[in-house]
């Protein structure tokens, strides 16, 4: 059986860009499922990085509509 696992992705939205971990449930695969979405209109990121502050945040909600480009994080 398939479990939650815990990605690292760069997100850069109209205000900033941030750094942080996002859930992809089992039944989804990839990152992009978690994205496209239709029922939900944020995205939860955790252990947040906000660029160019260097500011920490252990929870952010990013409105999905804001999101300019995703970058996975090796």
């Amino acid at each position: 059986m398939a479990e939650t696992k815990k990605v690292r992705i760069k997100v850069r939205t109209v205000n900033g860009t941030y750094s942080g971990d996002v859930l992809v449930p089992a039944m989804r695969n990839r990152v992009s499922d978690v994205f496209n979405d239709e029922e939900r209109t944020f995205i939860n990121l955790t252990n947040v990085v906000i660029e160019k502050t260097d500011e920490k945040a252990s929870f952010m909600s990013l409105n999905k509509n804001m999101i300019e480009s995703i970058t996975l994080v090796e």
